[in-house]
Parts: C-alpha cells; sequence; structure tokens
C-alpha cells in the first residue's frame, strides 16, 4: 500500500511518486506506508511477514513532548547519524519512520536505505496523519 485511497493529491504528485516508488532490478519497493498499516504493525510488533519493527521518530525534542506515540523512539533529526548503538538496535528489524508531516521522514528514511537499513519505510502523513486518522487522544500542533 502506498497512499491511503482517496486522499488528496499533493501539488508536486510526479517527484512525491518517484520517491515513493524506487526500481530496482526489475522490483518495485515501497518507501512509504500509511498510518492504517504502521498502526497494524506497532501493535502487532512485527511487519506482516513477522519481521520486528522499530518505530523511529526523527522530529525534535519539542516536538515530541507536544505529541507522541507510545512503543516509537526519538532521534531527532538534527542529531543524526544516530549513534551506532540506536543504529544497532536497528538491525534486522522493519524500521518505520516518522516526523510530523512525512518529509522529514523520507529523507532519514532515504539515508537508512544507503546507510545499511535497505528496508527501512517512511509513514505517510506522520504524527498529523496518526492524530487524525488513527489515535485523536495524539495531539495535533
Amino acid at each position: 500500500m502506498l497512499y491511503r485511497a482517496g486522499a488528496k493529491l499533493w501539488p508536486d504528485f510526479v517527484s512525491r511518486l518517484l520517491l515513493l516508488l524506487l526500481l530496482f532490478n526489475g522490483e518495485e519497493f515501497v518507501i512509504e506506508i500509511d498510518v492504517d498499516l504502521a498502526k497494524q504493525w506497532l501493535d502487532r510488533q512485527q511487519d506482516d511477514n513477522g519481521t520486528p519493527v522499530f518505530f523511529l521518530d526523527c522530529r525534535e525534542p519539542v516536538e515530541h513532548q507536544a505529541a507522541s506515540i507510545a512503543g516509537t523512539t526519538l532521534v531527532p533529526m538534527s542529531k543524526w547519524p544516530p549513534s551506532q548503538e540506536v543504529t544497532e538496535s536497528m538491525q534486522g528489524r522493519r524500521v518505520v519512520v516518522f516526523c510530523h508531516h512525512g518529509g522529514r521522514s523520507l529523507r532519514v528514511t532515504n539515508w537508512l536505505r544507503q546507510n545499511g537499513i535497505p528496508t527501512a519505510l517512511s509513514m505517510a502523513g506522520g504524527i498529523d496523519a496518526w492524530s487524525q486518522q488513527i489515535d485523536a487522544a495524539v495531539p495535533r500542533y
């Protein structure tokens, strides 16, 4: 699933679509998932293939204090790259990255994919989409 069916299309559709789909050796790789699938994985603590998941919040501490999702790890983009300890804890796990709306998480996801975490994914719409579609108790800001 690339993006929620029926969602509004964004202005730079073509450039965003190129970020969403990567063609490699004739196979299609997804780089972004919607909040519904992310919620399922977080609840089960594994993806659809049974791989353990690691949820990475790349927002800044002040944003994390304003709104957060239980069971996730804060690694601010301003402190990138992450510590060796955090990087090691991601190994062998499906990493799902989120930010406020999804822009920073796409950049972090691309960095992770280029640096040894090839199955990292960005959560489309970020914590704002999570607040609207999954858990209204998570404040919007």
